[in-house]
């Protein structure tokens, strides 16, 4: 059976979770039986919650459903057989992710998830990405609020940049203008367990630290840190570490590397948020420095919690590119999102890169949604998932 004829266009595993509940909402939601509609199906591990789920979110009756466990190999395989393109929120992907992306490396079926794990992310590269490459499976992480809206971001102010300059920016400021929203339970379960095995594995400090841990055997210039608290002139506010640069700049990279080096084997990029000007923003940048040390708080949510849909309504992230050249000239590129960045949005952007897969094909390997979908993906993004990109004067 070739993946063009098979049983599922999309599965959602871990549709149980709550993330992946949200995700099969969107299918749902966006497409529901009509003549769009991709052939899809739930995935977990209990049938009963699964019946459940279907049930909740006012799946149809016939929403097929299918059994499988992330630790059971031969179940994995089975259900990925049976699919085109797998998505999966069943995290944290080093403890739970191994077996399913081996299952869809070795069936040439396509996968996203939204990892934000890049020790486990460089192990699965180095582990299956010429295999991927041979069976013809796109494996393509980070593919929610880490990284789509900064690694698109990036490549559309660049594509700009080609376009009417002739040359790619070679410096980029990612800056963070507003976040209203919460981080997920699994971004917080995952950055515990990448400490936890950072603590047993000095390997993994030295990925953890490295802008080019997800680039096998090309290291960059150096890069601009995004640790220290500044004052940037132009923008008129100050700049304070942001949390989740660490996995960002690492898939920012990636997409580079993976498009030979589009931005420039000298490109430069770092994340930061803005606060404000003068004093008052100088204080809010020193806090969240001091905040980037416990950024989840005495109590982090737990996987499988998650905010009201009012909260996830109410939700809303406003990034800012810069993209500066040495003649001191600049380009503006702005991505903004509805709905809150850790779920709302989030579960809408995986749901869509797995549509752009479904619809684009592609050859196979561990990319990024820049490298594989790029443009195609913006698309669906802007029309179907409540995201918008734009250069600003």
């Amino acid at each position: 059976m070739t993946k063009s004829t098979a049983e599922f266009d999309i599965i959602v595993y871990g549709a149980t979770g709550y993330t992946g509940r949200l995700v099969a909402e969107h299918f749902v939601r966006e497409y529901g039986t009509g003549p769009e509609a991709p052939k899809w199906a739930m995935a977990g591990r209990s049938l009963s919650k699964l019946e459940e789920v279907r049930d909740e979110i006012g799946a149809p009756a016939s929403t097929p459903l299918i059994v499988a466990d992330a630790e059971n190999e031969g179940e994995l395989i089975a259900m990925c057989e049976r699919a085109r393109v797998v998505l999966t929120t069943v995290g944290p992907y080093q403890i739970h992710g191994d077996a399913l992306v081996a299952a869809c490396v070795k069936t040439g079926t396509d996968y996203a998830d939204l990892c934000g794990e890049p020790a486990w992310m460089r192990e699965q590269i180095d582990l299956h990405h010429e295999a991927a490459r041979t069976s013809g499976a796109r494996i393509c992480f980070s593919s929610g609020f880490d990284s789509i809206p900064f690694d698109l971001g990036v490549l559309m102010l660049q594509e700009h940049a080609l376009a009417t300059r002739g040359s790619p920016a070679p410096r980029i400021r990612g800056r963070v203008r507003s976040m209203n929203g919460t981080f997920s339970g699994g971004t917080a379960a995952s950055l515990t367990a990448t400490m936890k095995a950072a603590a047993t594995n000095p390997k993994i400090i030295g990925l953890l630290r490295s802008p080019f841990a997800l680039t096998p055997g090309f290291e960059g210039p150096d890069q601009p840190s995004g640790m220290v608290p500044h004052y940037e002139e132009d923008l008129g506010k100050w700049a304070a570490p942001f949390v989740m640069a660490a996995i960002n700049t690492k898939n920012v990279h990636r997409t580079n590397f993976l498009l030979g080096h589009r931005y420039g084997e000298d490109f430069r990029y770092d994340e930061m948020v803005l606060t404000s000007p003068g004093e008052a923003g100088k204080k809010a940048a020193d806090a969240m420095l001091e905040l980037l040390k416990n950024p989840f708080g005495a109590k982090p949510p737990k996987p499988g919690e998650g905010p009201t849909p009012e909260e996830r309504e109410n939700g809303s992230y406003d990034v800012l590119l810069v993209g500066d050249f040495p003649d001191g000239s600049s380009i503006r590129y702005g991505v903004k999102g509805r709905y809150d960045p850790g779920y709302g949005s989030t579960s809408r952007m995986i749901a869509e890169t797995g549509m752009a897969l479904l619809e684009n094909p592609g050859e196979g390997g561990i990319g990024t949604a820049g490298s594989f979908l790029g443009k195609k993906l913006v698309e669906r993004l802007e029309s179907r998932a409540a995201l918008s990109f734009a250069v600003e004067s």
